[in-house]
């Protein structure tokens, strides 16, 4: 096992713009991470195994639900804290920051904000700490970026809820204990319901063959004649914006994700470029690379400020869903850039498993994709300062 070197970029000094709290949660998610994730994410990305080990730890380090109030089990932190978390995992790994991301935004935010207080105590404190996982069911096989064209539907059944349907692309789904997936009523609204293991006619087949987030368990959620109890359907919204207020929270988190998958490819590219020698010189020393690597970290710290800017919006509950797409796309793209040209800069070694890149790299395919594809937020933006939607 190679050692964990990681050396945060911090070019403008944005460390003085944090208070000692942020510090302290970034710090200590960064430690566990250092730990935990990075001695082994390699050896499981490899066998595309999700490391099942590490659930206890991110629990502990608030990786699961962490805005959410103390008295439901999470650890009561403000916006730009979840979102340090979330750049933290994201530099171990996406497909650890993705079940982070999924139990926070996906399955403990809806409980929350749409459940009743029945819900949220005998769900949240379990989700909180690991001991339940969960995951979201929205995505369908012939709907993704058109949520709103779902088929899964449930009918009224006098004293329970009869759930039809299936979802796809589920992070979670193979060991999950609850889904909230959402459905629609007779009457066509969207509604988000908890369904819980053991549920008869309730299946999560896992999908294989994934060349991205191969350390995340991605399936299907079935639903084949599933009784739903009446108390498990979330009371206080409906409608689309229903779940999209919950993939606004998750955005939010992979924006800050992916500066920490852009920054651990930064830093490995950097430190490659002193030690290795061309030409006999480092080839840090080339005119080419210092591009590289300049252009990398301008990059970063243009994200770090949007991100950091976005999270006080966040906090003062003035961040729109259009500046969070704005946010989530810009990011995601400046990450995947940043794994391509670190890729390069390290030749045939980058192509190895002895460095993270090819693995972000990867794994940064699928974060361009999920929760918003990178075209649907260009015209998330595009709707937003035209006015006009241009979605058909």
């Amino acid at each position: 096992m190679k050692p964990d070197l990681f050396q945060s970029p911090d070019y403008y000094l944005l460390d003085d713009l944090l208070s000692e709290e942020h510090k302290l949660v970034r710090d200590a998610a960064r430690a566990w991470v250092k730990k935990e994730v990075s001695p082994i994410i390699e050896e499981y990305a490899q066998r595309a195994e999700f490391p099942k080990q590490i659930v206890k730890g991110l629990g502990e380090i608030g990786g699961f639900g962490p805005y959410i109030p103390v008295e439901y089990g999470g650890a009561g932190l403000d916006q730009i804290s979840y979102g340090l978390i979330m750049q933290e995992i994201e530099r171990g790994d996406s497909g650890v920051r993705s079940t982070s991301s999924v139990q926070s935004s996906l399955v403990m935010y809806p409980i929350w904000k749409y459940g009743n207080e029945e819900q949220r105590m005998k769900y949240l404190p379990k989700l909180a700490t690991g001991e339940w996982i969960g995951c979201f069911g929205l995505t369908e096989p012939d709907f993704g970026s058109n949520p709103g064209g779902m088929v899964t539907n449930f009918k009224d059944m006098g004293d329970h809820y009869l759930l039809n349907g299936a979802k796809m692309w589920i992070s979670n789904a193979p060991f999950a204990d609850i889904a909230v997936v959402w459905a629609k009523n007779e009457e066509g609204r969207i509604h988000g319901l908890i369904v819980e293991r053991g549920m008869e006619g309730f299946s999560t087949p896992e999908t294989h063959n994934k060349w991205s987030l191969r350390a995340s368990a991605t399936g299907e959620l079935i639903f084949d004649n599933v009784k739903v109890p009446k108390e498990n359907l979330l009371p206080n919204k409906s409608g689309l914006g229903a779940p999209l207020g919950c993939l606004d929270s998750a955005r939010y988190g992979i924006a800050w994700g992916a500066i920490g998958a852009a920054m651990d490819c930064y830093d490995t590219a950097l430190r490659y470029s002193k030690e290795r020698i061309q030409f006999d010189k480092p080839i840090g020393a080339t005119q080419l690379q210092q591009k590289k690597l300049a252009e990398m970290i301008t990059e970063i710290t243009k994200a770090q400020l949007l991100t950091w800017r976005l999270g006080v919006l966040r906090n003062e509950g003035r961040a729109t869903s259009a500046q969070i797409s704005m946010a989530k796309r810009n990011n995601v793209n400046m990450a995947i850039e940043i794994a391509r040209e670190a890729r390069q800069m390290l030749g045939g070694m980058g192509i190895t498993g002895e460095y993270s890149i090819m693995r972000h790299m990867m794994n940064l395919e699928s974060v361009i994709t999920y929760e918003g594809t990178h075209d649907i937020h260009l015209l998330i933006t595009g709707m937003d300062v035209t006015g006009f939607a241009a979605f058909k």
